[in-house]
């Protein structure tokens, strides 16, 4: 096939986007500024870019060649930084393993992703000696610790990572190479079947943190996150590469904090001492940082919060936003790398609720071609009220599952990435999503969503957290059954009967529909949960409706 291609000449460079180019520009606008540790480890841009180089040299003295798969198990920390940079700079694959999965899918991700090399927190030892025999691709062990080498060990250690990296040369020569290479692996958390493998290339994950940078830098005020804001992830970084925000962050040069294993004391402390301004989570861990006791008198004022990984609710909002936190949603999934829109209010809004703006999923941000479809693959009306399901085309979406072609052809049936998830938008352009395809409510021939259902129990006073699952039954094929929480305070006060009065209040309102007040509430001690800290409906059902 022929065209009118620009046919550069010999002598031209091809500038490939490669992830090596979102770690120069920080360095060269930031050199002095700081990565921080929790409070073991304080390091500059240019000392970041110093690591990047020995610990890809070294990962070369330990044979790792381009398309080798390098496993990191640790928690959020400037060595996670420094392997998000390194490890695909030098063309090898950075697989991200989940450390809250269970042994077994810990190795089987393992296996199925072909890891040679894991990086490894000594805290996650136990869980190796677990599963070392069931290795099949794993020839070499870096330990990562913070207090020293242990006692004793499951394996035998090819390096320890400050030694190896203090054996490795800063000036290591990162290679060009086409960016369609793949630079990332992680496996996703879904609650059906085995861990998929996502896979994303240098080019997408480039394309993604520009998308990210625009629409989060083109903000004149309100959720805006530019190079002056002091960040720190509170979504693993073994997920979705903490939502992206690390590349981002390094990109801009901005001050980046790391909180290791996640603890509200710990969390706020930082927060105060860094002076962190802009984070993002799920809805549970916010909840548990207003809820403890060092979050009760904190000054969270001006802290920009991003919500994802969950819908949130509009009660939590307004919480935040009582506290002074710039909370607001936003949404994505593994699949989508993951940033599809966010709930940036426009600057001519005056609405009365503003929570219940900000509690939206958002709008499409630049590059993302959003559509709400019916089953035809037609688009549903965008009047707040239709709803379909939520698909996808942006330049940063995974094109595959990692050999598993018949998962994949399902998740692009049609041209377009099938995100499994109900929603529906309004004249404005911002989407919200009522629920997930298989936790939706079928009822009478009446969809039910769990998703708004929840956010209206979550509006009790006395409840902490909440979870819809649909009951089997024989006259209406399901009912609701909401599964609660109680905040401590409550505890032996509060009974199902006022959790029933308040959704039944909220009908006779028309903030819902009859049919779908809850005949069954259960009052319970926790909700079961995923890896990552969403609502595990398929383990509920399991538990409170089984077959």
């Amino acid at each position: 096939m022929t065209g009118n291609f620009v046919q550069p000449t010999p002598s031209a460079y091809v500038y490939s986007l490669l992830i090596k180019h979102l770690l120069a520009p920080g360095i060269a606008y930031a050199p002095e500024r700081e990565i921080v540790y929790r409070d073991l480890k304080r390091l500059t841009y240019r000392t970041l870019g110093r690591r990047v180089g020995q610990l890809a040299s070294a990962l070369v003295r330990l044979k790792i060649e381009p398309g080798d798969v390098v496993a990191v198990m640790d928690w959020d920390s400037h060595r996670y930084l420094e392997s998000f940079f390194a490890i695909p700079m030098m063309g090898a694959v950075l697989l991200t393993v989940n450390v809250r999965l269970s042994p077994e899918q810990i190795a089987y991700t393992l296996n199925h992703a072909r890891a040679k090399i894991v990086l490894v927190n000594g805290e996650f030892l136990p869980c190796l000696d677990a599963i070392k025999d069931k290795l099949e691709t794993v020839r070499s062990y870096v330990l990562i610790s913070d207090t020293g080498a242990p006692a004793e060990s499951p394996v035998a250690f090819a390096a320890e990572y400050e030694e190896m990296l203090e054996s490795g040369s800063a000036e290591y020569a990162f290679p060009d190479f086409d960016e369609n290479t793949r630079a990332t692996t992680f496996y996703t958390t879904g609650t059906t079947g085995l861990p998929k493998g996502v896979c994303f290339s240098h080019r997408q994950l480039v394309l993604h943190t520009f998308g990210l940078l625009t629409v989060f830098g083109l903000q004149p005020k309100q959720g805006r996150f530019d190079r002056d804001d002091v960040y720190m992830p509170i979504t693993p970084m073994f997920h979705v590469h903490g939502w992206g925000f690390p590349f981002a962050a390094t990109m801009a040069g901005a001050k980046q904090v790391y909180p290791g294993r996640y603890a509200p004391e710990v969390l706020l402390a930082l927060k105060a001492k860094e002076g962190v301004t802009f984070s993002h989570c799920v809805p549970t861990i916010l909840q548990m940082l207003l809820g403890c006791p060092a979050g009760k008198d904190a000054d969270l004022s001006g802290w920009k919060v991003v919500i994802g990984g969950a819908a949130l609710p509009t009660s939590l909002a307004r919480a935040a936003l009582a506290r002074g936190i710039d909370i607001f949603g936003g949404y994505g999934m593994s699949e989508t790398c993951p940033l599809l829109t966010v709930a940036h209010l426009k600057s001519h809004m005056t609405v009365e609720d503003e929570a219940l703006l900000r509690a939206k999923s958002g709008r499409a941000v630049p590059f993302v071609d959003l559509r709400i479809v019916d089953e035809a693959m037609h688009d549903v009306a965008h009047d707040d009220q239709a709803t379909g399901e939520v698909v996808a085309r942006a330049p940063w979406l995974t094109q595959a599952y990692l050999q598993n072609p018949e998962a994949s052809e399902q998740l692009w049936a049609g041209g377009y990435l099938h995100t499994g998830d109900i929603g529906k938008m309004d004249s404005e352009g911002y989407l919200q999503i009522t629920d997930r395809i298989k936790d939706v409510i079928k009822s009478g021939g009446e969809w039910i969503s769990s998703v708004a259902l929840e956010d209206l129990i979550l509006q009790h006073p006395c409840v902490a957290e909440a979870a819809v699952i649909g009951r089997p039954d024989v006259k209406w094929g399901e009912r609701p059954m909401a599964l609660v929480v109680l905040k401590p305070e409550f505890a032996g006060k509060a009974g199902a009967d006022d959790i029933h009065a308040h959704v039944a209040a909220c009908a006779e309102q028309g903030k819902i529909s009859k049919l779908a007040v809850p005949e069954h509430i259960l009052l319970v001690r926790a909700l079961e949960k995923t890896s990552v800290g969403k609502l595990d409906k398929k383990a509920m059902r399991a538990k409170y409706c089984p077959a």
